[in-house]
């Protein structure tokens, strides 16, 4: 029986490859990769030398049915994306779906993905949360922010750098300017930075900066009780 493997991948530190992930690279007939180029780096890197296929959101819809057909004729195929786990704001779902579709077997091993650490280390309830990923840039965004007001656990956002400082400001806008959130830029890489705060005063970091860079995780608490 062939399979679709989703292989995390770091999400900064290399060191955070598992033995299993490089093995199963090693191993498949073919590696679908977001970006080649990124995913080339780390395939050098652990000296994996397979042949490496172009799976982005640009050309899924596409490529789909010619990977299901390879995979029905015993191919085992792993799918990465530029960094983290697939299908987590990233390429995956849509190939997830054909192969259960298909009866093809899928596996997805455990590993990095950047929502999980920011979580954790934010100090905030996590018994309870919800990931919402990137917001709409434009439209629907605000109806997405006001349905978001009607939670009562942490929300996780992905955001870029540039829109950082406009995205917590929405947010005190919409949820109050003392509500606590956590903002996590370049988890597990040199610069790692993990700021903790009232929206007001992670503002002011931020606004103070000549420069944001890095991926970006938010995690805005819960709403504080009202005695």
């Amino acid at each position: 029986m062939s399979r679709l493997y989703l292989v995390p991948t770091p999400i900064g530190n290399l060191e955070d490859m598992t033995f299993r992930a490089v093995r199963v690279l090693k191993e498949v007939s073919l590696i679908l990769a977001e970006d080649t180029r990124t995913s080339g780096k780390l395939l050098k890197h652990f000296e994996i030398k397979n042949r490496l296929q172009a799976f982005h959101i640009h050309n899924e819809h596409q490529a789909l049915q010619g990977i299901i057909e390879f995979l029905e004729q015993g191919n085992d195929v792993a799918l990465v994306t530029d960094a983290g786990t697939p299908a987590i704001s990233d390429p995956g779902f849509l190939l997830v779906r054909a192969c259960i579709e298909n009866q093809i077997d899928v596996e997805c091993l455990p590993g990095a993905t950047a929502f999980v650490p920011a979580l954790v280390q934010s100090g905030f309830p996590n018994n309870q949360f919800y990931f919402e990923g990137f917001l709409p840039h434009k439209k629907g965004r605000q109806t997405r922010l006001k349905e978001i007001a009607e939670l009562n656990v942490p929300v996780i956002f992905y955001e870029s750098p540039h829109r950082l400082i406009k995205t917590l400001e929405q947010f005190a806008e919409f949820y109050g300017s003392e509500r606590k959130v956590s903002v996590s830029r370049e988890l597990t890489k040199m610069h790692e930075e993990n700021v903790r705060g009232t929206l007001t005063e992670v503002i002011a970091h931020f606004t103070a900066k000549s420069a944001i860079k890095g991926e970006i995780v938010i995690v805005l608490n819960a709403p504080e009780k009202q005695d």
